[in-house]
């Protein structure tokens, strides 16, 4: 292996000091003269020398990195969600540490792990904090947003889609097209995205003269949703209309129905949540809530940002951000 060329090799063939090799790699740059900078960038070069970015993390007090923590990796919303974070941490000079919690494994596990490494701010996704790891992300100092996801009467700042709005507007389209026998196939109980899209359409439904609405328990994934539809279909009254709480549950459901010989929407009409861009296949035609990432990831990184450069402020701010309903060739009655 070849060795390690350090800054100290390079201030010797550039014949400056160690500390002005450190400043033309770091932000004191601009303080360097000119010449001087092309004369160390030329012997680096030569040299064949990198600069240790864990040094000078640990040098300046602060690591750049933001940890992203998700469960669930494979739900196709997630790596859309982290591909985009990704690209708006680079642009703004930050590196991201992705932190994944197992099948069946709580992040209460592993935050202490991930607390370790130090790093400026966490955003987590996908996955719910329990009250006590809560205070032990407050005590750490670290800056935390939750993401596509709320804790309340918690300290933790939060950026969401306005899930109960999108649940209430799933709940009008499905009324004003004629539906009669409406079903909802549920995401995990213990989130707050499932949660507030149930509340948002129950309650309008409600509020509309509705009773008689059927629901089924899954879990977020395609399986779930497939064997959720089959045994809607099963009943003595089969729905008219489904309205899952994800998209990849409404790729099971479509599939469920088509097996069962119905066609999609003529006899069932299928609803789903987020406008991934499988959505829009020709295949799926999905009619969904879009929730706008873009603007969600905008907020998310500009609330981290005053997080960490303000952690004297501990007050939560929960960010609503509006989604869209996407009219598809999944429910009748839409033109």
């Amino acid at each position: 292996m070849p060795k390690r060329i350090t800054s100290i090799e390079v201030a010797e063939l550039a014949e400056v000091s160690q500390s002005t090799v450190s400043r033309v790699f770091s932000d004191d740059s601009p303080n360097v003269a000119t010449a001087t900078r092309e004369r160390v960038l030329q012997a680096a070069q030569e040299l064949g020398y990198r600069p240790n970015a864990i040094a000078r993390m640990m040098s300046r007090r602060e690591s750049n990195i933001i940890g992203i923590v998700m469960a669930h990796i494979t739900s196709p919303f997630y790596p859309y969600v982290l591909d985009k974070f990704l690209q708006r941490f680079q642009a703004i000079g930050k590196h991201v540490l992705l932190f994944t919690a197992a099948e069946g494994q709580s992040i209460d596990d592993i935050l202490p792990l991930v607390l370790q490494y130090q790093v400026d701010g966490l955003i987590i996704a996908s996955t719910t904090l329990s009250s006590a790891m809560v205070d032990e992300c407050v005590r750490s100092g670290t800056a935390v947003i939750l993401f596509n996801r709320i804790i309340k009467n918690s300290n933790i700042s939060a950026v969401c889609s306005d899930n109960v709005t999108g649940g209430r507007n799933v709940a009008d389209l499905l009324l004003d097209t004629g539906h009669k026998r409406l079903a909802y196939i549920a995401g995990p109980s213990n989130t707050s995205t499932n949660n507030d899209r149930e509340r948002g359409f129950y309650k309008r439904l409600t509020e509309r003269g509705y009773q008689g609405m059927q629901r089924m328990q899954a879990s977020y994934t395609y399986e779930s949703g497939y064997q959720s539809t089959l045994d809607l279909l099963d009943r003595e009254i089969q729905p008219d209309a489904i309205f899952c709480a994800n998209d990849t549950m409404a790729f099971g459901a479509i599939d469920a129905v088509r097996e069962r010989g119905l066609i999609v929407p003529d006899d069932v009409s299928i609803v789903g949540y987020d406008n991934i861009p499988m959505a829009g296949w020709q295949a799926y035609s999905l009619t969904t809530v879009s929730q706008d990432v873009d603007v969600m990831i905008e907020k998310t990184v500009d609330l981290m940002q005053l997080k960490i450069e303000h952690p004297e402020n501990s007050t939560p701010i929960i960010e609503s951000i509006a989604g869209q309903l996407v009219i598809r060739g999944s429910v009748r009655g839409c033109g």
